[in-house]
């Protein structure tokens, strides 16, 4: 909260904390919020590998009467860290015993690390809590899996408002000018794309007219599409934010998303155009959808990939503003190839 304040309203609630708090608040305002060191905690004290059990005990309860809160207790050996001691573990040990025996393995993370980098550690490696450290490799703080799982929901959150091109900003009690204010671009934005969809139709509207059932079937090849490039772009957007995928290394991704588009196609072609066969018996039209099916998920492949990577570059967040991008190239390439082809076949 205090790093968006102002500087001046934030020195003058710094003035007003206790000498170790603000010191504890100054440090941690030093660093970017939205990396690994703004979502850690400092309630740790740091011991050396060789000392007594007595000694750390002592440690550890300065520090709760300093501060009010439990340390975790970092083990450092050589002046790098090399685990931490669970508290508990003290009521166990003898006084004069050294804490050798009951250090336990700590996972570490760069302070610079993205929030998406520490979600997918926490993911990757489930764990109550990791160590941040600097370039140095010195411990400067803790993260805690609770903390991280607050910060998972947030993530969900935005990018389920990206999604559907809503602010993460509105929430369910704002006042119907704000959720105005918030949703009137995107929505002209696809309205616009809406015309663009409706041009590319009424451009085969002789075909329509002679073969009326085409429009019949039209919503499935949008629909699909749309379906296929939603998926496809979940999938490049989380990995742009975890760094495995950017523009230069994006034809691995490219090449994966439309061979797996292709058979996608084909499967749900195949189906479609048995369901055409069956309620129609249309050969031509159930021929004309699957190949339209196959080249519609093929395009929502490519879009899918592409178009994010591309916002990305351009430093716009690839969730709310590739979707509409991607919609408008689905629906239109998918009613240009469905009724393009029906107008030469059924010619």
């Amino acid at each position: 909260m205090l790093q968006l304040l102002g500087k001046h309203k934030r020195q003058k609630i710094l003035e007003h904390l206790s000498y170790e708090l603000r010191d504890m608040v100054s440090q941690l305002l030093e660093f970017d919020p939205n990396t690994a060191a703004g979502l850690m905690n400092v309630d740790y004290i740091q011991v050396d590998a060789d000392d007594e059990v007595a000694t750390v005990a002592k440690k550890f309860k300065l520090h709760e009467k300093r501060t009010g809160r439990l340390p975790i207790i970092l083990v450092m050996r050589d002046e790098k860290l090399t685990g931490f001691l669970p508290g508990h573990e003290l009521g166990f040990g003898r006084p004069g015993e050294k804490i050798t025996r009951y250090i336990k393995r700590i996972h570490t993370i760069k302070h610079s690390a993205s929030h998406d980098e520490v979600t997918e550690q926490f993911r990757s490696h489930p764990h109550s809590k990791v160590a941040v450290i600097n370039d140095n490799g010195d411990a400067i703080g803790i993260i805690y899996s609770d903390d991280v799982l607050n910060l998972m929901q947030e993530q969900e959150s935005a990018s389920l408002y990206g999604f559907a091109g809503v602010s993460a900003e509105e929430t369910v009690t704002d006042s119907a000018k704000r959720k105005v204010k918030f949703r009137y671009k995107w929505l002209i934005i696809n309205l616009a794309t809406a015309f663009l969809a409706a041009f590319t139709v009424g451009l085969f509207e002789e075909t329509i007219t002679k073969y009326v059932l085409l429009a019949v079937y039209m919503p499935i090849v949008a629909g699909m599409g749309g379906n296929a490039a939603t998926q496809t772009l979940a999938v490049v957007v989380r990995g742009i934010a975890l760094r495995q995928i950017d523009l230069k290394s994006a034809y691995a991704t490219l090449r994966n998303e439309l061979g797996a588009g292709f058979i996608n196609g084909l499967i749900n072609g195949f189906i479609v155009a048995l369901v055409v066969l069956a309620k129609d018996n249309e050969p031509a039209i159930a021929l004309v959808l699957a190949l339209a099916m196959v080249i519609n998920l093929l395009v929502a492949a490519m879009f899918g990939t592409i178009v994010p990577l591309v916002m990305s570059k351009l430093h716009k967040d690839p969730a709310s503003s590739a979707t509409v991008f991607i919609t408008t190239a689905t629906d239109v390439l998918g009613f240009m190839a469905f009724l393009g082809l029906a107008t030469i076949i059924l010619a």
